[in-house]
C-alpha cells in the first residue's frame, strides 16, 4: 500500500471536519452575532447544499488540471474560507465563508479519493478508497464533540482557527510528499454527462442516497431515541456516540478490504443486507444495554462500510468519468443524510421517535432493490 494514501486520509479528515464542527456551538454563534438559533443552523444547511451541488460541477471544470497542483490551490481556497470565518464581523460574512469552505472541501474530498485510487495497484484500489473515507467518516463523527470542546473553552472561532492550522500542515504535506499525479484522460463534458443516462450508474448512485437516508432517519435522532427506549442520558449518550464513531471508522476500512478480496458486488450486497438486519433489530435490542450496543456496533460499521466498495464499483463501471462519478457519490451521501434527517423529523411528528429505526429499515429494502437493478443491468450487458 502506497504510504501517500495515509497523507490523503489526513487531508480528508481535516477537510471533512469543517462541515459539522460548528454543530455543537450554534448557540454561541447565534449569541455573538445576534441571530436566532434557526439562522445559525442554516450555516450547516448551506454547507451541505453547497457541497452536494458543487462537487460534480467543480470536478468537471477542473478535470484537465494536474492533481497535485489542483489540490494545493484548492487547499489554499479552503484555508482562506476558514480564515474568513475566524475574522467574520457578521453573520452574512460567516455565511459566505461557509459557502467557500463547502465548495472547496467538496472538490478536495473527490481529489483525495481519486488520487488514492490512482496511486495504488489495482488490487488495492477499494482498500485505498476505504482508508481515505475513514478520514471523512472520522471527521464527521468527531466534528461535533471536538467543536463543542474548543468552542466552549475558547469561543466559537477557536474551531476554525484549529482547522486553519491543520490546513497549513496539509498544504505542506501535499507540497513536500505528494508527487505529480496526472489527470485522467479527458473526455468531453457531453460524454461525461451522458454517462449519467446509464441505468447501472444511476441506480448505483440512488442506492447510496437511499441507504444513507435510511441511516440518517435514525442517526439524526439517536439521542432522543436512546432516551426514550433505554432511559439513558448524559454520559451514557456520549459513550454511545463514541462507540458508534469507532465502529463507523473501522467500517470504512473493512468495506474496502472486503471489496478487494471478494469483489465490489458481493460486498455491496452483503453490507446492505447486514445493515438492514441491524437497523430493523435496534428497536428489539433495547431490552438490554449490552445487546443494544452489539447491534449498534454492527449498524455503525455497515453505515460507512458501503462507501468504499460503492465508489470502486462506480469507477469500474465508468473508468472514463471517474471524477464525476466519485463527486456525484459524495453528493449522493450528503443528499441522503439531509433527506433522512427530514424524514426522521416527520416520523417523530406523525408517530414517535421509536419508529425511526423501522422506517430507516424500509429505506434499506428499497436500496437493496436499486442495487439489484444496477448489478442486473451490468450482468445483462456483460452477456451481450
Amino acid at each position: 500500500m502506497d504510504k501517500r494514501v495515509y497523507l490523503l486520509t489526513i487531508v480528508s479528515f481535516v477537510v471533512g471536519m469543517v462541515e459539522l464542527i460548528i454543530g455543537g456551538i450554534l448557540d454561541l454563534v447565534a449569541t455573538d452575532l445576534g441571530v436566532s438559533l434557526g439562522q445559525a443552523g442554516l450555516l450547516i444547511t448551506i454547507f451541505s447544499i453547497t457541497f452536494a451541488i458543487s462537487a460534480p460541477i467543480l470536478s468537471v471544470l477542473t478535470a484537465k488540471i494536474e492533481r497535485k497542483r489542483l489540490t494545493l490551490v484548492t487547499l489554499f481556497v479552503f484555508l482562506a474560507g476558514n480564515l474568513v470565518a475566524v475574522f467574520s464581523p457578521s453573520y452574512s460574512v460567516l455565511f459566505i465563508s461557509r459557502i467557500v469552505s463547502a465548495a472547496s472541501s467538496s472538490l478536495l474530498i473527490v481529489l483525495c479519493v481519486v488520487m488514492a485510487a490512482n496511486i495504488v495497484d489495482p488490487q488495492y484500489r477499494a482498500r485505498a478508497i476505504g482508508i481515505v473515507n475513514m478520514g471523512v467518516s472520522g471527521s464527521l463523527v468527531l466534528g461535533i464533540p471536538f467543536g463543542l470542546m474548543l468552542g466552549n473553552t475558547f469561543g466559537w472561532r477557536a474551531p476554525f482557527i484549529f482547522i486553519s492550522v491543520l490546513s497549513i500542515f496539509s498544504i505542506a504535506g501535499i507540497y513536500f510528499f505528494m508527487g505529480r499525479v496526472a489527470p485522467a484522460p479527458q473526455v468531453s463534458l457531453g460524454k461525461q454527462l451522458a454517462s449519467l443516462k446509464n441505468y447501472r450508474l444511476l441506480f448505483a448512485q440512488l442506492t447510496s442516497v437511499i441507504l444513507l437516508a435510511g441511516h440518517s432517519t435514525l442517526y439524526a435522532y439517536l439521542t432522543p431515541f436512546v432516551k426514550a427506549t433505554l432511559g439513558l442520558g448524559g454520559t451514557w449518550i456520549s459513550i454511545i456516540y463514541l462507540i458508534f464513531g469507532i465502529s463507523a471508522l473501522s467500517g470504512g476500512a473493512i468495506g474496502g478490504t472486503l471489496a478487494d478480496r471478494f469483489g465490489e458486488k458481493p460486498t455491496i450486497l452483503s453490507i446492505i443486507i447486514i445493515f438492514g438486519i441491524a437497523i430493523f433489530s435496534i428497536p428489539y435490542s433495547t431490552f438490554a444495554l449490552p445487546v443494544f450496543l452489539m447491534v449498534l456496533v454492527i449498524w455503525g460499521m455497515m453505515s460507512w462500510a458501503i462507501t468504499p466498495p460503492m465508489q470502486s464499483y462506480l469507477m469500474a463501471l465508468s473508468p472514463e468519468a471517474t471524477n464525476i462519478q466519485i463527486s456525484l457519490n459524495s453528493s449522493a451521501v450528503h443528499l441522503g443524510i439531509a433527506f433522512g434527517s427530514l424524514i426522521g423529523g416527520v416520523v417523530i411528528d406523525q408517530a414517535s421517535v421509536e419508529q425511526t429505526a423501522t422506517v430507516g429499515g424500509l429505506f434499506t429494502i428499497v436500496a437493496l432493490g436499486t442495487c439489484f437493478i444496477s448489478m442486473a443491468k451490468s450482468r445483462k450487458r456483460a452477456m451481450i
